[in-house]
């Protein structure tokens, strides 16, 4: 890239610095949330973060999201990331021929400017069927090539650019730590089938003193069949916190979705 292009400004070397201590005390989920909303947002403007990362016992990446906008849901997320055309299992696909930081929009013609590419064109109505639009993204690989960390950032502020891609080249493999300790943390067997319908009575034990209160209020409402919408007005709290304590719960009770998570509770007598 152009000096011009690469050279940080002074503001923004406090911001990046301000980013990597912050990152040093992420350890769990909602860490790295508040962690996205800091800084981080100064410098990469955003509404969602898709994290894909490997695990041995999968043959496709597992993918976690963190969402600031009512526009993006679950079912979006699923959709772009399926293993066969979805989006951004696309970007990772072009990202694994050279490892470079991709760039994706309806603006941007397919070009490859050496330390960053734009693999190809989405038209504008299917970006926005998507509710995705403005990737900016860039992963971390072992030394065999293969995907150990991916973050494909979206909806950000702006047309997606070389300064956006530079910015991750710093950024990344910071967020690659920092996701990692979250995925360890959260001792969730993501690893290991789901071999009984019981829980191991220490492992219940555990997820009883882990989950919240307010998670299993969630639960009990996510159980009688209200949306996310319908539970934030209830509680008079935001839709993404709501959506927040939703994935903390699935998390917490190693499920994967909040129906499952809904039932988990109720088998663990949580819901007293």
């Amino acid at each position: 890239m152009a000096n011009d292009q690469s050279a940080l400004t002074e503001e923004e070397s406090v911001l990046l610095l301000d980013v990597f201590e912050e990152s040093l005390r992420v350890y769990k989920r909602e860490q790295f949330f508040s962690w996205l909303q800091g800084s981080l947002q100064c410098l990469i403007p955003h509404e969602v973060l898709i994290c894909g990362v490997s695990l041995k016992s999968q043959s496709h990446l597992h993918f976690e999201s963190f969402i600031t906008t009512r526009y993006v849901n679950d079912q979006h997320v699923r959709n772009v990331t399926g293993y066969e055309n979805g989006i951004v299992s696309r970007v990772i696909d072009a990202w694994k021929k050279d490892l470079r930081p991709i760039l994706v929009s309806h603006t941007l013609d397919p070009v490859d400017f050496g330390s960053y590419r734009v693999p190809f064109t989405e038209s504008e109505e299917s970006l926005m069927q998507l509710e995705i639009r403005n990737i900016a993204a860039h992963g971390v690989s072992n030394k065999e090539g293969d995907v150990m960390t991916f973050f494909s950032f979206s909806r950000i502020a702006g047309e997606p650019s070389p300064r956006h891609a530079y910015i991750l080249e710093l950024l990344v493999p910071q967020m690659h730590h920092a996701f990692l300790r979250v995925m360890n943390d959260r001792g969730r067997a993501m690893n290991k089938p789901a071999e009984t319908e019981q829980y191991p009575k220490e492992q219940e034990s555990t997820v009883k003193q882990l989950i919240s209160s307010r998670e299993i209020e969630v639960m009990l409402w996510v159980g009688s069949g209200k949306t996310n919408p319908e539970i934030a007005d209830i509680l008079g709290v935001s839709v993404n916190t709501i959506k927040n304590h939703v994935h903390n719960a699935i998390s917490k009770l190693g499920v994967e979705n909040r129906s499952q998570a809904a039932a988990k509770t109720k088998q663990m007598n949580l819901l007293k």
